[in-house]
């Protein structure tokens, strides 16, 4: 049978090898793309080579509980729960373990193919629901993630000043987002249907500051063959960000502090005084008071653009947004480069640990390098992020759980498929580590089922 191109992934774990056939052939018959293991190992080994849209779950398999799964299985893709023991209890711990839907053996195919049709359709509407409410709705979450008590900080801030026209400054290392600070209070306040324009005070040099900011009539100088509109006048009635302002020379602060206070400004070579209405938003990686006080920066300008500041954390200061934002890159089409990825828990444990000296900017290069490290993966493990091991560990830990006093067989098989899925199913590197030859290590994988 030749499936259509678009086809659905669907993951189905169940250890009945009989239902699990069965479930196979009904989700075929159904236009889907099914694959269908019989344990937990070898679930995840199969989430490493593909993202499915849905998976259906037993919840009594032999090398794990399935409700104890659900909480990882349910970040992945919404979950179907099967079990032969119905009972009220079960399904209101699997909904609150994250299942979509609840169903018992025998399964009906009808209700099988009703279940599955529902958890595929309200997915969907959920994720246009969520697309729609953001663009007529305009959020910080449409460009900024975060759910730790810095961030939120953060937020409520940017809430509280967006709809006034107050200049803010906004302070924070190279790399934390501070245009992305300033873009949501543009898209946040009033001023949102016009433009927001920034500028890189560091490229500004002072010959050509005020020809870039307010423009020049033609003729005003050798070149000037025709009237040039200046980036003021292209953010009239937005917002002009102005970034790293403390690398801006003393004599264009003092130019751009008569704007700030007075709104009229000059093109160079006219001689009629121009106003403008814009928001001004400035930032800066320096203690613009420490400059203050050593005389490199005009303190009257300081107290004018300082109105309103907001601190920009350090992202060693909210680890708890570290995986959001990662997982946040690889949803990204342009990123990801047509690829769908998914990134390990052990790989966003090293993330975790490591202390981001370039900040978000510098987390963007380590997944970018990992979605490209990582081949034809669909999951990023901890050595594609290329970044060294929290101190005190000299290599990464490998934890097996069960939920019964395992046999030697079930640990050989549960361990060789954890190697399967932190080394991407290399043979010569689980062949190194176990201490055998290559040819042992597929006799292994292929006795276990891993040789795929």
């Amino acid at each position: 049978m030749t499936l259509p191109r678009n086809a659905k992934h669907v993951l189905i774990i169940e250890d009945d090898r009989t239902l699990n056939r069965l479930l196979v052939d009904q989700l075929k018959s159904m236009g889907h793309s099914p694959v269908g293991v019989y344990s937990w190992a070898e679930a995840q080994g199969a989430l490493v080579k593909r993202h499915p849209v849905l998976a259906i779950l037993d919840i009594k398999l032999p090398d794990a509980d399935g409700i104890a799964c659900l909480a990882e299985l349910s970040q992945e893709c919404p979950v179907i729960v099967l079990t032969a023991y119905g009972s009220i209890k079960h399904a209101v711990e699997a909904m609150r373990a994250g299942a979509l839907e609840y169903l018992i053996k025998p399964v009906n195919p009808s209700e099988l193919e009703l279940a599955v049709n529902r958890a595929l359709e309200t997915t969907s509407l959920k994720r246009s629901y969520e697309y729609l409410r953001d663009q007529l709705n305009p959020s910080i979450s449409t460009i900024m993630f975060g759910q730790s008590p810095a961030f939120k900080d953060m937020v409520r801030m940017i809430e509280l000043v967006s709809p006034s026209d107050s200049t803010v400054l906004i302070q924070g290392e190279s790399g934390v987002g501070k245009e992305l600070v300033a873009k949501s209070i543009h898209q946040l306040s009033l001023r949102a249907r016009n433009n927001f324009v920034p500028v890189d005070a560091t490229t500004l040099q002072e010959t050509l500051f005020e020809s870039e900011l307010f423009g020049h009539e033609k003729g005003a100088f050798t070149g000037a063959d025709r009237r040039k509109q200046g980036l003021i006048e292209v953010a009239e009635g937005g917002t002009l960000f102005l970034d790293e302002i403390g690398e801006l020379h003393l004599n264009m602060q003092g130019k751009l502090l008569r704007v700030l206070e007075t709104g009229e400004y000059r093109r160079v070579g006219g001689t009629q005084s121009l106003m403008c209405d814009i928001r001004f938003v400035a930032a800066t990686n320096r203690d613009l008071r420490t400059f203050v006080a050593a005389g490199k920066f005009r303190q009257d300008l300081y107290y004018r653009l300082a109105a309103v500041v907001i601190h920009v954390p350090p992202l060693r200061e909210r680890r708890e947004d570290i995986g959001l934002l990662a997982k946040s890159f690889l949803e990204h089409r342009s990123f990801q480069r047509e690829k769908q990825k998914r990134i390990s828990r052990e790989a966003i444990d090293i993330l975790t640990a490591y202390n981001w000296p370039g900040n978000v900017r510098e987390l963007r290069n380590v997944m970018e390098r990992a979605v490209l490290v990582s081949g034809d993966n669909a999951m990023i493990q901890a050595p594609d992020l290329g970044l060294p091991l929290p101190e005190g560990r000299s290599a990464l830990q490998t934890e097996l759980r069960f939920e019964h006093e395992p046999t030697l067989e079930e640990i050989k098989h549960s361990y060789l498929a954890r190697l399967v899925l932190t080394h991407h199913g290399h043979r010569a590197r689980i062949a190194e580590i176990l201490g055998i030859s290559e040819r042992n290590t597929y006799r292994l994988l292929k006795k276990y089922g891993l040789d795929e």
